[in-house]
């Protein structure tokens, strides 16, 4: 019998909920075992995420850091490539955003703004197009270059800020405070300028940057020659070689365009929030970029949408570990470790079944 093919939204809506319900539930078992309620808890994840003005400001700023790294990964994704290096890439471009703003202090913000997203695009698409250049030239696997280029980019971030960045007079590894007129307008102060009075928060302008690469990044993959390429070497290698196009040309542009978009944290992160060059800016949102990008189906407004629920997860985990006196900061990263397992991981187990049902109603009802 020939199976039926479901539509997109079981694919892209129904199987990723009932994943997710999935994961709430078992958290839920962790949590009835800790003596809490999983009421209680889940009221405290949702309310300590997007209880107030000023908690969902921290929600979206985290969602920022995520759709830049979730769209790093998918778009290498598109061209068959698994690009593990977006932590690495992000430090190389938040580099090149503290570099700017060292060096144009005094400079309106609106032209730091665009000289620091050139440079942060540059150096992690720079960093980047390297093991993309290594699979196309030499056959070394992304996947291994990647996760050594994460460390290579912590080793050189290492060095710099304690040998030669480093702030005069003081012990820690950071650059100095950067000039005041470099920082970007948080949230809260330019809907203050309208009248809207909101809680403070680190949200910046860098949410709206975030949104736009979701559109120039959907439009280069579907309505642009250059994303045809690079899609159709992603799924059939062979076929692409027949029709013209260059496998290795369009891994090196998937890996540097991918890197360039991972190196944009930095300038939500280094510039929006930081205010300096720190070690551990990442905070490892390059590797939850992955879980972003595999939950979202590899699709802009996918991951926005995945962005957004593990924005609330570090954002409500962090309220849940405070409101919640048995439940640690641990236990919170227990629930995000099971998120991104059965969104991620175990994605698939659910989906034979729900496709099953699906095709016998249709059946039944023709």
């Amino acid at each position: 019998m020939t199976r039926l093919a479901v539509p997109r939204w079981v694919d892209l809506l129904v199987i990723p909920l009932i994943n997710l319900l999935a994961a709430l539930a078992i958290a839920g078992v962790v949590v009835v075992i800790l003596g809490e309620s999983p009421w209680v808890a889940l009221r405290a994840l949702v309310l300590g995420a997007v209880g107030s003005w000023e908690q969902f400001g921290f929600t979206l700023y985290y969602t920022t850091n995520f759709i830049f790294t979730g769209l790093a990964v998918a778009l290498a994704f598109h061209c068959g490539l698994f690009n593990i290096g977006g932590e690495g890439q992000a430090m190389i471009g938040g580099l090149g955003v503290g570099l700017v703003c060292l060096a144009f202090g005094g400079w309106p913000w609106p032209i730091v703004f665009l000289l620091a997203i050139v440079a942060a695009a540059a150096f992690g698409g720079a960093w980047a197009f390297l093991p993309g250049y290594l699979q196309a030239k030499r056959g070394s696997h992304t996947v291994i270059t990647t996760i050594m280029f994460n460390f290579l980019a912590a080793i050189l971030l290492n060095y710099l800020l304690v040998r030669v960045l480093i702030a005069p007079n003081q012990q820690s590894p950071q650059t100095e405070r950067f000039d005041p007129s470099t920082f970007l307008p948080y949230a809260h102060e330019m809907l203050a300028v309208i009248g809207l009075e909101t809680g403070r928060s680190p949200l910046n302008i860098s949410f709206l940057l975030a949104l736009a690469c979701c559109a120039v990044v959907w439009l280069f993959l579907w309505r642009t020659r250059w994303g045809y390429a690079l899609r159709s070497v992603g799924s059939n290698e062979a076929a692409a070689v027949y029709g013209g196009i260059s496998p290795a040309r369009s891994v090196i542009m998937a890996m540097t365009i991918s890197g360039a978009l991972a190196g944009l944290l930095g300038v939500n992160e280094v510039m929006g929030v930081q205010h300096r060059l720190l070690l551990g800016f990442t905070a490892g949102f390059g590797f939850t970029g992955i879980a972003v990008a595999l939950m979202g189906r590899n699709h802009p407004l996918g991951i926005v949408f995945a962005a957004a629920l593990f924005g609330a997860l570090y954002q409500g985990g962090s309220e849940l570990a405070f409101e919640v006196p048995t439940f640690t900061s641990d236990m919170v990263v227990v629930i995000q470790g099971l998120v991104i397992l059965f969104c991620g991981a175990l994605e698939n187990i659910f989906r034979k079944p729900i496709e099953g049902l699906f095709q016998r109603r249709v059946l039944e009802s023709a």
